[in-house]
This record gives C-alpha cells, sequence and structure tokens, in this order.
C-alpha cells in the first residue's frame, strides 16, 4: 500500500487539489495555507503533505490539472482529425473557450492574469505547461493558408489574446464559445489569410 492510498487515495488527492484551486482562485496563493486547505477538506495539515511536499508543488499539481482540463477539451473535439484547417481551429478555439468561461477555478488560475499574482520563481515551470499546450495551437496555425509574409506567432499571440481576455467580459447567456471563437477567428483570417 502507497501512502497515497494509506491516507486517502487518489479521491482525497483530488480533493486537495480541488480545494486548492478553489482558494488560490478566491483569496490567492500567498493568502492561501495547507492549514486552511486541509481545514476545509477534513484533514490534518500534516496528512497534506503526504500528497504534496510543499505548497509550491500543490500550486504546480494544481495548475497541471488546469492545463490537462483545456486538453482534454481540445482531444474531445476530434480537432487533429478534422482536415479543413480553418475548422480545426474552430473546434480547438471552442474547446478552449468551453473550459475557460465555465467559471471554474482551474481555468482562472491558469490564466495569464492569474499567473501574475504566483511567486517568480515558480512561473518558469509554469510557463512550461502552458507553452505545452500552445504547441497545439501553435501546429494547427502552422497548417492554416496564411499569406507568405504573415507572422504566425502573432496570429497566435493575437488569437490567445483575444480567446483569454474574454474571461475578463464574458456573461453568460448572450453568446455561446462557438459564436466568439467564430468571430475572433473571422477577424484574424481577414487579416493573415490568403485571398483569391
Amino acid at each position: 500500500m502507497t501512502k497515497t492510498e494509506a491516507r486517502g487515495g487518489e479521491s482525497r488527492r483530488q480533493a486537495v487539489l480541488d480545494t486548492a484551486a478553489a482558494m488560490f482562485a478566491t483569496r490567492g496563493y500567498a493568502e492561501t495555507s495547507i492549514r486552511s486547505i486541509a481545514a476545509d477538506v477534513g484533514m490534518l495539515p500534516g496528512s497534506i503533505y503526504y500528497h504534496f511536499k510543499s505548497k509550491e508543488e500543490l500550486l504546480l499539481a494544481v495548475y497541471h490539472e488546469g492545463v490537462m482540463r483545456f486538453e482534454t477539451a481540445i482531444e474531445q473535439a476530434g480537432v487533429h482529425a478534422r482536415d479543413e484547417p480553418w475548422e480545426a481551429l474552430l473546434a480547438a478555439c471552442t474547446a478552449h473557450l468551453g473550459v475557460l468561461l465555465d467559471g471554474g477555478p482551474y481555468a482562472r488560475i491558469v490564466s495569464p492574469e492569474f499567473m501574475r499574482t504566483f511567486p517568480a520563481p515558480m512561473l518558469g515551470m509554469l510557463n512550461q505547461e502552458r507553452d505545452r499546450y500552445e504547441q497545439r495551437f501553435e501546429m494547427l496555425i502552422a497548417r492554416l493558408p496564411l499569406r507568405p509574409e504573415a507572422d504566425r506567432w502573432l496570429f497566435k499571440v493575437a488569437l490567445f489574446g483575444s480567446l483569454n481576455w474574454s474571461q475578463t467580459w464574458y456573461r453568460e447567456g448572450r453568446y455561446k464559445p462557438v459564436d466568439i471563437a467564430r468571430a475572433f477567428i473571422g477577424i484574424l483570417r481577414g487579416d493573415f489569410a490568403q485571398t483569391g
């Protein structure tokens, strides 16, 4: 029996992750203590260290879980099975927005604005997670029929800036994720894509 199993197994670990994500998202990383997370989960503070060696490791695990939720959504959308490049990108953006705009704490923690509140020494590791996720979009953008002089890196930056900023103004009901994704891609397509 492993230590994780002895202390409640994966369900207990997931409860710690979910509670930490909610507290980090509402209180901020600095203002959230291991003691407060443990109290909310119904554990002794020392028991959390059987799952995570430190608060920093817990943050990395929460961030990783958040990124995985975006990656899972893209996989479920069947993005890489789509032959038409613009349709594949639309499916990826719609999946991204579906996770981003659900209002959950994991999506908030993964957002670039929220990352600025984390300790500077941890940003390198968090950025590696983000970069791995963005590589999926870079591959999709590489397939697009853009003008020869179009800067694909700027295309990606403009796309992610638009997608991620929607978290600040979005209100449920007026637009669906697919509507937002289609509008943003349409704007960029007009500026970057080959014509005629």
